[in-house]
């Protein structure tokens, strides 16, 4: 079950953190936040600690639309390099994955931690 997690901390005491995680590319902080959900080995960031000017919406894929969650992937955009497909929201999630919905995810090229 999804959970809310500072480095494998389990949160629940509503004071916070100090340290937080951060998602990296091309040595550019794209999300920053104490504020974070683990689930199925990713953390999900909240949508308002997201650059969001780094990020163009992808095109959706035959698989993007037959995700049950509602899947939108991101390509992330740093001094015009672009990481295709390197972040995601799960617009509609299913109650399984609702913690995480409206959050960003980020693989492959971005390092979080």
């Amino acid at each position: 079950m999804p959970g809310r997690f500072i480095f494998g901390i389990p949160r629940g005491d509503g004071r916070g953190y100090a340290a937080g995680m951060r998602a990296t590319v091309d040595g550019q902080t794209i999300a920053e936040s104490d504020d974070i959900v683990e689930t199925g080995g990713y953390a999900y960031f909240p949508a308002d600690a997201v650059r969001r000017e780094c990020l163009e919406m992808a095109p959706k894929t035959p698989d993007d639309h037959a995700c049950p969650h509602g899947v939108q992937f991101y390509d992330v955009v740093v001094d015009g390099r672009r990481h295709v497909r390197a972040a995601w929201c799960y617009e509609r999630p299913r109650p399984a994955m609702a913690a995480v919905g409206g959050r960003f995810g980020f693989w492959e090229d971005v390092s979080v931690g």
